[in-house]
């Protein structure tokens, strides 16, 4: 049996010596190449996290240490070493989640995977543990140096060395990275810290030397090294970075030196007052492929094969992300007045072409959504177009900034929202849901959703003419769909893609829904019911053309994945009110829950959103037996469907 198969918690690893535990660390490298080059998920970083995690779990005793991860795709590791080694569904339906999970493990505190927001967490949780007679319990947050980047760590330090009387151990994972290289006044001091001469040829050369003594000389090194530590950071001036921090600091640390990191870690638990240990590791470590790779280290993969790193499928469509690359960087040859704004994720968001091609005309803020939106306003007062590309799931960050600082203002900004809806194998933190419906309340504001790349090549350069409003366009993760062309298209913009001789049933389809709402007009027409099938491309403000198409049919069906909640079709419905149409309308949309990982369809199927679901209902809708009801026919002749199920 192998050692990682030996471990069942994290007190199995004390039975372990420190070059026992090394082994392990090779073994838990070997285990993630093998099971996630099956899977897909978070290589690079956990690659890079062994040594750091088997040393967290032998000095703390989790749970009852609360360990928090920032973000937690670095926690593969510590998912091993907490008793779940089956990989087999990684990141799908019923497996483990690519993130910490409470539902998983009383081991995994925080579930989501915004950065920059655990020594928030870490404060809150040590301030009750303190204030509860608890002090036996320690904190310990694992920052990636790229979440230094982001605002609310500074935030939170403010506030942790206001009361420094607190068990809680800050762990600087410093990689240099966060996606990409990290960027930033922090990243550079960083980065002299992690390549100054002085600190590598003090540790190394100590360590030869005393190495010279074989194994009394080893036992005196690992005796000094604490002071070591304390000596090389002075002397480097490491500590210049807290100085007016008031928190004590212990590094910089070889990130993969287990004796090193242990006794840091020991040294850090007995301290009794906040602690910054700062450990340097190498993303990616120990596999090749991931190490060679310049992009992101292997941040994330797909299914790859494990010997080359090569992918075992290449997606035969283009993805929705490069259509978006390639668009900007043409819009941007003709229109000098286009930048790029976004926050840490260059190449994810599609931003790196025009960065390749125009390197001062695109910024890369770190993770700090809220200051690139507000940036955004300002690069539009001095004459300027910004383009902010995110994720969905990040503009939720910088609601604040885009109601008050753009739109208040009247600033022509563009929003591109990457992954939004039903993003997958991420989970509950990763789904662009909520976008729709938070962004639709700012004023002013002007929403498309592509339903292929032509519209999405189509909408990006009607967005960045408009240049006294905010303007979003939100697309979905992995390959572009089937085009879909249109019938016809209304004088303000609406694209008509199916009509019936008898207007029954209206069904308005926002972005990649309309491939659903095509098939469930074709599942109608064999029933008997007409249905037209329109995708509005620009779903906010509602056109004035659909509130006319709406008046005609006997009941509007609006389809988009998105909450329902305050999504499209609430506002559909309130429009056509308001312009006196009494039209029933039927929004569907995703439910407002936290939706688990698993595929876009099997999600999709788990919350009714597919043609035979919503044709069985809209059938019963026209029939008159389920609310809201269709409105009779002119002539009071009822519809009679065939027999035969939708």
């Amino acid at each position: 049996m192998s050692l990682l198969e030996g471990i069942r918690g994290p007190r199995d690893l004390d039975a372990l010596t420190v070059d026992q535990l090394g082994e392990l660390a090779a073994e838990i490298r070997d285990f993630l190449v093998r099971e996630v080059s099956k899977t897909g998920g978070h290589l690079g970083p956990n690659l890079g996290v062994v040594e750091l995690t088997i040393a967290m779990h032998r000095v703390f005793d989790s749970p009852k240490d609360a360990i928090i991860f920032d973000t937690g795709h670095q926690s593969y590791v510590h998912k091993l070493l907490t008793g779940r080694q089956d990989f087999s569904r990684l990141r799908s339906e019923g497996g483990l989640a690519g993130y910490p999970q409470r539902s998983e493990s009383p081991h995994d505190i925080v579930e989501s995977s915004h950065a920059s927001s655990s020594l928030s967490w870490a404060d809150g949780i040590s301030r009750s543990f303190a204030m509860t007679g608890q002090s036996n319990r320690s904190v310990v947050a694992v920052v990636g140096d790229g979440a230094l980047t982001g605002g609310m760590t500074w935030e939170a330090l403010n506030n942790i060395t206001d009361d420094n009387s607190r068990n809680l151990v800050i762990i600087v994972n410093d990689n240099g990275r966060s996606y990409a290289p990290t960027i930033g006044g922090m990243a550079h001091f960083l980065n002299n810290v992690r390549t100054r001469r002085s600190y590598r040829s003090l540790y190394s050369t100590s360590r030869r030397a005393f190495e010279k003594f074989g194994a009394p000389g080893r036992a005196l090194y690992r005796g000094i090294r604490g002071g070591m530590h304390g000596f090389l950071s002075r002397f480097t001036n490491n500590e210049a970075l807290y100085s007016n921090l008031d928190i004590k600091y212990l590094g910089p640390v070889h990130g993969h030196d287990l004796r090193a990191l242990i006794e840091v870690l020991e040294q850090a638990k007995n301290y009794g007052a906040p602690v910054i240990v700062h450990a340097i590791t190498e993303k990616g470590r120990g596999y090749q492929p991931a190490l060679l790779d310049t992009a992101d280290q292997f941040h994330a993969v797909g299914q790859i094969d494990p010997e080359t790193g090569e992918p075992i499928e290449v997606a035969s469509k283009p993805s929705w992300t490069s259509v978006f690359a390639d668009e900007i960087v043409h819009l941007a040859d003709g229109n000098p007045k286009l930048v790029g704004i976004t926050a840490a994720m260059l190449r994810p968001t599609g931003l790196h072409k025009f960065a390749e091609k125009y390197p001062d005309r695109v910024l890369d803020v770190g993770i700090a959504e809220q200051h690139a939106v507000t940036s955004a306003a300002g690069l539009a007062f001095g004459g300027l177009h910004p383009v902010v590309a995110l994720y969905a799931t990040f503009v939720n960050r910088a609601f604040d900034q885009v109601l008050m600082d753009v739109a208040l203002h009247k600033a022509g900004v563009t929003f591109v929202l990457d992954r939004a809806g039903v993003t997958g194998p991420d989970g509950a933190s990763h789904h662009g849901m909520w976008d729709l419906a938070i962004l639709q309340v700012v004023p002013n504001i002007r929403i498309a959703a592509p339903r292929d790349a032509t519209r999405l090549r189509e909408e990006l350069g009607e967005a960045v003419l408009v240049e006294d409003a905010p303007t979003v366009i939100r697309f979905s993760k992995g390959s572009v769909g089937t085009e879909f062309e249109a019938v016809r298209r209304t004088a303000d913009g609406v694209d008509v893609l199916r009509e019936a001789p008898h207007k029954d049933v209206l069904i308005v389809t926002v972005g990649p829904m309309a491939k659903i709402g095509l098939q469930v007009a074709e599942r109608l027409a064999a029933q008997g019911i007409g249905a037209t099938v329109v995708d509005p491309r620009w779903v906010v403000p509602v056109p004035e053309s659909l509130i006319g198409l709406a008046a005609e049919h006997r009941i509007v069906i609006s389809i988009e994945d998105g909450v329902r909640v305050g999504g499209i079709g609430t506002r559909i419905r309130q429009d056509l009110r308001a312009g006196g149409v009494d039209t029933a309308v039927t929004e569907l949309g995703l439910p407002d829950e936290f939706l688990e990982h698993g595929s876009r369809e099997y999600i999709l199927e788990q919350v009714g959103l597919t043609p035979q679901d919503i044709a069985r209902d809209v059938v019963a809708q026209v029939l008159g037996s389920k609310i809201p009801v269709a409105r009779p026919l002119p002539d009071d002749a009822p519809v009679s469907p065939r027999t035969h199920p939708a």
